[in-house]
């Protein structure tokens, strides 16, 4: 029989293949009940906020070797206001008397 008896909108292993996997999403929801709290997703925006913190100094790291790579200066990573992930250090020259 090729068609579907009426009221069924999904063939019957596509069917089970969605009732399996609801069963999996909520034996696993059943198994970690932090994931149901709403403190969880605090967690999520921390994880978010901790990754693009990771992403952010792997970047100021490249940054820090390429210009001490290619430049003669000297250089250090600090958090700026202007989205700069390096600042150039400028040595102090005292007045020539």
């Amino acid at each position: 029989m090729a068609a579907n008896p009426p009221g069924q909108a999904f063939p019957n292993k596509a069917r089970v293949a969605i009732l399996a996997e609801l069963e999996k999403e909520r034996r696993r929801l059943l198994q970690n009940p932090s994931l149901n709290t709403p403190g969880a997703r605090l967690g999520l925006k921390d994880f978010r906020d901790n990754a693009e913190q990771q992403h952010i100094a792997a970047q100021q790291k490249a940054a820090l070797q390429h210009a001490h790579t290619h430049s003669s200066g000297f250089f250090i990573t600090q958090d700026s206001s202007f989205g700069n992930l390096i600042l150039p250090v400028l040595p102090r020259l005292e007045p020539e008397s």
